[in-house]
């Protein structure tokens, strides 16, 4: 099979390496010229495009089976409301729009922000999405429709992604919290730290793209309710002598269990 990963980030860059030990075709994008070798290590080839350059992006795109989406904004725009606007429409909802018009098979992998605080328990792929206008679930609600409008696109809505050997770990992210943004953050501390290893979304990925799924799934590990932002963060804060982080609740995510139920009747089963 042939496929395109369009953001080749932590989780795209597992997803590559599954498929192409797997004997798979597989092409990743880019945007940064300096990191054509790093993926090239676990890509057949690689592009150099922005996911909202149509032609590129068709031109790419044009022998493959399907197109995986794990773009995400820069960690560095996503702390500001302002900052959030442009950054946001132009990695997510451009680039849904322009793989939706390129190719019949995109999926699309989103963010359970798209619930807000969520409105019953558990919430499932049927919950009310959230009318709440700041920029990061509204623009992956507006990219999951130009992806859900087609009649194979796919959405995978995952939390927070750890694990992965490169990434900041949860105190380097309390102290950057503290030393850059003065120990106030945009997200809500009642909410639920959901949260899932990167090689379970990689994983969840390959599996509706080899299972060829439709439609919206949740990709949470649900077995036990996770700690709260505030109490996760606290104890943490706690450990090193450092003050309690301010939760301005800019961007919020279900303060209730979110279910995967869904992925899991189809058989997908979460390793780790």
């Amino acid at each position: 099979m042939r496929y395109v990963i369009v953001g080749c980030g932590n989780v795209g860059m597992e997803l590559a390496a599954r498929w192409t030990r797997a004997g798979h075709h597989v092409t990743g994008t880019t945007t940064t010229p300096g990191r054509v070798d790093e993926i090239a290590a676990v890509c057949t080839d690689v592009a150099v495009l922005r996911g909202s350059d149509h032609d590129a992006l068709a031109a790419t795109t044009a022998t493959a089976d399907a197109v995986v989406l794990t773009v995400s904004p820069r960690i560095s725009r996503s702390f500001d409301a302002g900052a959030r606007v442009a950054e946001y429409a132009d990695t997510l909802t451009a680039t849904a729009r322009t793989a939706a018009a390129a190719h019949p098979r995109v999926i699309f992998t989103s963010s359970i922000s798209v619930y807000g605080r969520g409105t019953a328990s558990p919430v499932t792929e049927t919950s009310r999405l959230t009318d709440d206008p700041d920029a990061s679930p509204r623009n992956f609600i507006a990219a999951e429709q130009a992806v859900l409008a087609t009649p194979r696109g796919a959405v995978v809505r995952i939390p927070d992604v750890y694990g992965h050997p490169r990434d900041i770990d949860y105190p380097a992210r309390v102290k950057m919290a503290h030393d850059l943004l003065g120990g106030s953050v945009p997200f809500d501390g009642d909410a639920l730290l959901h949260r899932i290893d990167y090689r379970d979304a990689a994983a969840a990925l390959d599996f509706v793209v080899t299972h060829d799924l439709t439609g919206a799934y949740n990709a949470v590990p649900d077995t036990d309710i996770p700690p709260t932002n505030r109490d996760f963060f606290a104890r943490i804060s706690t450990e090193h002598g450092w003050p309690a982080l301010t939760y301005r609740a800019e961007i919020t995510t279900p303060l209730l269990p979110v279910s995967s139920a869904k992925l899991r009747a189809a058989g997908f089963h979460f390793a780790h």
